[in-house]
């Protein structure tokens, strides 16, 4: 009889998706928000553009960081108390910014996004692998919901950050209100993850936590880097798109509302096609016909903006979202794709989500540095363009036929 101690149990359905849902759509807002707001918090805090890309750049290159401890932390502390301990420091870094007017530093806010960072990077890498643990059947579309809830979170401060402004609230408290959701999903995620401790029997195949082996074997893996710098290059015109679009379009005389109004239709168009795209690709584990089409969408959006800013931005925008967010949901299932373990795919995940966002983090100081450069960002815009054309060549070799041979075990 298998003891008790190597036992998992499954959490009720709908719990569970309740659970993936408000946990993940409190894990961007914190990112999303500064954008819109950022020529108030520049002129109070004397933050110039590259001092400003720090609050994209340091939070992403720590999820990058936590992406490779993640492994580490859910051995020692188990998957309750690494997602509790998460969304207590996002509640941490988001409360801190409620600070008066004459404490409120450009340093202060660095550090509250570095809080956030480190939280949302346990949580994130975390997640893929307990969602292919928990819903063994439901791997594609419970990723699309997984990758929906994180862009419609971002959604949401994008456009309600600057809206609480306008309703009369400081800059401050606009970036704090986010740490109230976050509170909301605490007790629901300790509920739900405490009955995943229960007994009941597991697969002999899925080990509840990682072997200590697994980082190593894959790390020497090819795929593994391949994986990494793809997902790294990709999400890097995430960074920068959320980091300088409502600044870019409030150059072209925009509000912070209605730029941060089509940031928000942006990552509503990231989280429709993060939904729609692994749903529509579950018909076959060779994903690269619409990791391409995401790709290419992602292309004619950065070059609308680097060379037609002005012709059709809420059209550009939907065009660059679906992109951005199919792209994302689906280098999160290709990633599952290579392992049928969950523990090891959730590995591969992991470290891909850590290499790929230290990578990622450098993009939005990339472009702060091309626009002093250039004095413009059509340059950075155009890069990033560049950039997305290259990852169409490194995703040919996704080939689930040599998934098998790519991920070999010694």
């Amino acid at each position: 009889m298998t003891s008790t101690s190597s036992r998992t149990h499954r959490v009720p359905p709908l719990l569970w998706l309740a659970v993936v849902i408000l946990v993940t759509i409190n894990l961007r807002p914190f990112l999303t928000a500064p954008g819109p707001l950022a020529p108030t918090i520049q002129q109070a805090t004397g933050m110039d553009l590259r001092s400003f890309s720090w609050l994209t750049l340091l939070p992403m290159a720590l999820m990058g960081i936590g992406g490779w401890l993640a492994p580490t932390a859910l051995r020692r502390w188990g998957a309750r108390a690494a997602i509790c301990a998460s969304l207590l420091l996002i509640t941490l870094g988001c409360a801190l910014r409620l600070t008066p007017a004459g404490a409120a530093t450009g340093s202060l806010l660095i550090v509250t996004a570095g809080l956030c960072g480190a939280g949302v990077a346990l949580a994130q890498s975390i997640l893929p692998g307990l969602i292919k643990r928990q819903s063994p059947h439901n791997v594609a579309p419970m990723m699309g919901l997984y990758s929906a809830a994180l862009m419609g979170g971002g959604a949401l401060s994008a456009q309600l950050s600057p809206v609480a402004m306008q309703l009369g609230l400081s800059w401050q408290a606009s970036l704090a209100i986010w740490a109230i959701p976050v509170l909301l999903a605490l007790p629901l995620a300790w509920h739900a993850l405490t009955l995943m401790r229960e007994p009941v029997a597991p697969a002999p195949s899925t080990p509840l936590v990682q072997a200590d082996s697994d980082t190593g074997w894959l790390l020497r893996r090819s795929r593994t880097w391949l994986l990494l710098i793809s997902f790294g290059l990709m999400n890097g015109g995430y960074g920068s798109t959320v980091a300088w679009l409502a600044p870019f379009y409030q150059t072209h005389g925009w509000t912070a509302t209605q730029s941060g109004s089509l940031l928000a239709i942006l990552s509503i168009a990231q989280a429709a096609s993060a939904l729609a795209m692994p749903a529509l690709a579950r018909r076959s584990l060779d994903r690269r016909s619409w990791l391409m089409l995401a790709l290419l969408l992602q292309i004619i959006g950065f070059a609308g903006l680097g060379l037609w800013p002005d012709a059709v931005p809420t059209l550009n925008a939907i065009v660059l979202g679906l992109g951005l967010g199919g792209c994302f949901s689906l280098f999160m299932l290709v990633a599952l794709d290579h392992l049928p373990s969950p523990t090891q795919a959730g590995a591969l995940n992991s470290l891909m989500q850590g290499g790929g966002f230290i990578l990622a983090a450098i993009a939005p100081l990339i472009m702060a540095q091309l626009h002093q450069i250039s004095g413009d960002w059509m340059t950075g815009w155009l890069y990033q363009a560049g950039v997305a054309a290259l990852v169409c060549l490194l995703v040919t070799r996704f080939n689930p036929k040599g998934y098998p041979q790519a991920m070999q075990q010694p």
